[in-house]
């Protein structure tokens, strides 16, 4: 399960990736629009600012805007950065690996050959979605 936190951010983005190349978006309009509690937004931003993934302008004309192309991000890198490991057990990690505690052989292990199976699917939409294909997937949905 993912936190609220990623997906608040997943949201900015994808608010800001919707808006335009080039476009910014203010914090309270992203606020509204995405229903995202102001402050914690705010602290949302400044992660993914200094990851690169936005950038930001002061003034009238400022506020937010994507620092790549809404095709170069994708779901799982933002979720990495956001939640870490995507892997339901420690053993499946690839940036985090650690041996579990009561496991005696890991090739013999029969849940995680079957987590092994539901993290290679999950991590191959993950990493093969950006922000572009989710926002052209939407606009099938309606």
């Amino acid at each position: 399960m993912i936190s609220q936190k990623a997906k608040y951010a997943l949201r900015a983005l994808v608010a800001l990736a919707r808006a335009g190349r080039g476009e910014s978006m203010m914090i309270g309009e992203i606020s509204r629009q995405q229903g995202i509690p102001k402050k914690f937004l705010e602290q949302i931003l400044l992660e993914l600012k200094r990851a690169g993934y936005v950038t930001s302008r002061r003034g009238r004309l400022g506020g937010y805007a994507l620092a790549r192309l809404p095709e170069e991000v994708m779901y799982g890198e933002v979720l990495r950065l956001i939640d870490g490991p995507i892997a339901p057990l420690p053993c499946l990690s690839l940036t985090a690996y650690r041996r579990c505690e009561d496991c005696q052989k890991e090739e013999a292990c029969e849940i995680r050959h079957v987590f092994e199976r539901v993290t290679l699917a999950t991590r191959a939409v993950l990493d093969q979605t950006s922000l572009a294909q989710s926002l052209r997937l939407d606009a099938r949905a309606v």
